[in-house]
């Protein structure tokens, strides 16, 4: 069973505390929904219902909340709360609520007043753009009127809303009533039996606690299109549903159970699944897995599946894609998610590079990025690692026989083999390329020009994973086994003297970078790594050191002159920290497999991944965070939910299960 979430009065009648936690829900095809366990909306990106609408990433929010007050005991009672401007607090309807828990992925609050409790659940339908919210007065002495204000909204996730005197246009329905936006759009509203009041009133100046503190517009106003009441009968639920689907099937209680019941299936799994024996916490990670999986229209024309990098606010990337590939898929039990996935991308592929993003509401592939390709490639030696599909590798095999091709002889950006010492090269003033991709107007952070380390290190493994491929379909290996010892002697250049580990970068503008820097992790991590047994162990010394934290490892070395050891501030502020000591909770599972492969000992490795459990409790609730600060306490910064945190934390703990299995 996945771990416990659950929070009482200690932390739900904490503002602070309850605000900082948050819930977050997903529907596999590019809609979410998210919110504070206090009520109140903190960010742009939290409502009940956020969905595309022109492109694949083209999300808006639709409706924001649902403020409900209960009648009762001949008073009114405000469950809701809301931050206004000025950080004016009304009504603090936190105070009554008396627990709040995740009953696998759904959020569910119980309010408390007397004798009597109010429970509210909260769950998305899977592939249809549809939010349920649900009822259920129990413990009561009398039956109760529950009036729930309905605020829509028609913007821009990463945006906020400024008023305007054209509003929507309501229609009733049976059960229900629809709204149509000026721009054409069409919101439907079905509900269990209950009083209708269509009615269109402007509420201004929410308070967006955590844009602000981004440096962001930080205001926002929300339209009120009507109010619902609802004659609550103990232990009966009511309801409604809020959807851009014509033909939605409202059922409040068959679609509560399926959710719930699907969620147990994911849980379950497949006989195969190495996670199956693991402790709660991973069972919870697998079930936040399926999260970030989604299907879509490719730039390709076609329809295909991808990865979601995070939520609230990225859409799905290359790079990772492939990187989070082999956790959230294989990992659980689930390889013909990432066979569809791996065959998706192949359609994507342009002069030997994968997409890094998709721009254009995510209609058109953007590729500056130097690694996606190569970690594709790592993505397949993984999938067949587990599948042994010869079939699936046949059809994709001259795909990556283009990418090495292109790689070799030169693409976008720079990227080439130097043919000096075959080792991969890229970069041009301007121009981001490597996952340390911060870029500040025309300053470009962490520009790395020259021959990054976790770039030859994949390097180094794609060849060798490509020799391995011509075996396994009986064509000659000759070429990938002689570019592959060609590139490992050459790989002697990376190391430091007296045992420092790594160099960063290799022949860039300045020369070689020395920064210290978590990339050299790589070449002891990946499945084919260049390094002999002593240079293995000293990154990995090197790393533990000196990057190594709770939540995983720092971008930059504690002890450099460029080290930011906070992630705060406006955009210039915390872009310009983003890889400059901020620590990334993806890096972890890499070094605990590193230290495996030094020192042999897979439970102490699988150690360095518990001090994660404990964040599942607090930020993305069930999920892991995109980074944490590089000072102690490791405050959790970035986006509350990230692919590859969750996706590299499954996929060490796998392999460490595996190797400890095998011993």
């Amino acid at each position: 069973m996945p771990q416990r979430i659950l929070f009482g009065r200690e932390i739900c009648g904490d503002l602070q505390q309850a605000e900082r936690r948050e819930w977050w829900l997903s529907n596999n095809k590019g809609a979410y929904a998210g919110g504070t366990i206090a009520g109140s909306l903190t960010r742009r990106y939290h409502g009940l219902l956020i969905t595309p609408l022109s492109g694949a990433l083209d999300r808006h929010l639709m409706m924001a909340k649902a403020d409900a007050t209960l009648k009762l005991y001949g008073r009114e009672w405000p469950l809701f709360t809301n931050r206004w401007y000025g950080n004016v607090i009304d009504p603090p309807g936190y105070h009554y609520l008396e627990q709040f828990q995740l009953i696998g992925r759904m959020p569910v609050w119980r309010y408390a007043i007397g004798r009597t409790t109010l429970e509210i659940r909260i769950w998305m339908v899977p592939n249809e753009a549809t939010t349920y919210v649900a009822y259920r007065l129990s413990s009561a002495d009398e039956t109760a009127t529950l009036s729930v204000n309905l605020l829509a909204n028609r913007r821009d996730h990463h945006g906020t809303m400024q008023i305007s005197e054209s509003t929507a246009s309501e229609t009733a329905t049976p059960n229900g009533f629809k709204i149509k936006w000026p721009q054409g759009e069409t919101l439907y509203l079905q509900t269990t039996e209950a009083e209708i009041e269509p009615w269109q009133h402007w509420y201004e100046g929410f308070e967006l606690k955590q844009e602000r503190a981004r440096g962001l517009a930080s205001l926002d106003n929300n339209l009120s299109i009507g109010r619902l009441a609802y004659e609550l009968v103990p232990d009966e639920w009511a309801g409604f549903a809020v959807s851009m689907e014509n033909e939605m099937s409202f059922d409040l209680v068959a679609s509560m159970e399926a959710f719930l019941k699907s969620d147990q299936g994911l849980l379950e799994g497949s006989d195969s699944d190495m996670l199956s024996g693991a402790p709660d916490w991973i069972h919870r990670l697998k079930l936040t897995a399926e999260s970030f999986l989604m299907q879509r229209d490719l730039p390709s024309g076609k329809s295909g599946s991808s990865i979601i990098a995070g939520y609230p606010w990225f859409g799905d990337w290359g790079r990772d894609t492939m990187i989070s590939l082999s956790g959230l898929t294989l990992a659980t039990g689930h390889p013909e998610i990432a066979r569809s996935i791996l065959l998706s991308y192949a359609d994507l592929v342009d002069r030997g590079q994968l997409p890094n993003r998709f721009t254009n509401k995510g209609e058109t592939a953007e590729y500056n990025t130097v690694d996606a390709a190569l970690w594709y490639i790592e993505a397949w030696r993984a999938y067949m690692e587990v599948t042994d599909d010869e079939a699936s590798l046949t059809r994709v095999f001259p795909v990556l026989c283009e990418i090495i091709d292109w790689h070799t002889k030169g693409t976008r950006y720079g990227i080439c083999m130097d043919p000096d010492d075959n080792l991969l090269q890229a970069g041009e003033a301007g121009k981001q390329l490597t996952w340390m991709d911060a870029k500040v107007g025309d300053w470009v952070v962490t520009p790395r020009i020259g021959k990054p380390v976790e770039i030859n290190a994949l390097w180094y493994n794609a060849l060798c994973t490509m020799a391995d491929f011509t075996e396994r379909l009986q064509q000659s290996p000759r070429l990938y086994r002689q570019l592959s010892n060609k590139v490992r002697m050459s790989f002697i250049r990376f190391q430091r003297e007296n045992a420092d580990g790594l160099y960063d970068v290799l022949d860039g503008p300045q020369g070689n970078d020395a920064s210290i820097r978590p990339n050299q992790i790589f070449a002891v991590s990946l499945h084919y790594s260049p390094l002999d047994v002593e240079v293995s162990y000293e990154v990995v010394d090197l790393c533990g050191r000196e990057l190594l934290t709770s939540y995983g490892l720092r971008s930059l070395g504690h002890r450099d002159k460029a080290f930011r050891g906070s992630y705060q501030g406006g955009v210039a502020d915390r872009d310009g920290s983003y890889h400059q000591g901020t620590v990334w909770a993806w890096l972890l599972g890499h070094y605990a497999w590193a230290e495996y492969r030094v020192n042999g000992d897979a439970a102490a490795a699988q150690q360095r991944l518990a001090p994660l459990a404990d964040h599942l409790h607090d930020a993305g609730l069930g999920s892991i965070s995109e980074i944490f600060d590089g000072d102690p306490p490791h405050e959790p910064r970035g986006a509350p939910c990230q692919a590859w945190s969750v996706a590299c934390t499954l996929e060490a703990w796998w392999r460490l299960e595996q190797a400890k299995l095998n011993t």
